[in-house]
């Protein structure tokens, strides 16, 4: 479960929240004006978002290095049209089903 507090009730009521991510594995959205600011996630969660965000970094870099001598314009055109053909590949998948 996801639970949304603003910043001065999560100030008041620091431990039941602490509790609720440690033992029940829930998550909490800090909000500040209105606008979510932070969270507070169970530690095995935010090691798994940290492994992901490091995989996703890696990945990126090698589509980096790959497209490094391609014009800016000329690759964002093969990604549209490679975007393009998935998107009719699965329109037709989803009509014969």
């Amino acid at each position: 479960m996801i639970t949304e507090t603003n910043a001065v009730s999560f100030r008041q009521n620091l431990g039941e929240m602490l509790n609720q991510v440690q033992f029940r594995h829930d998550s909490v959205v800090i909000n500040k004006d209105g606008k979510p600011v932070a969270a507070l996630v169970d530690a095995r969660l935010f090691e798994r978002i940290r492994r992901m965000q490091g995989r996703f970094d890696a990945l990126c870099q090698r589509i980096e290095a790959g497209y490094a001598g391609v014009p800016e314009a000329d690759g964002l055109a093969e990604i549209d049209a490679m975007v393009g053909k998935e998107r009719a590949r699965a329109r037709r998948a989803a009509g014969k089903a």
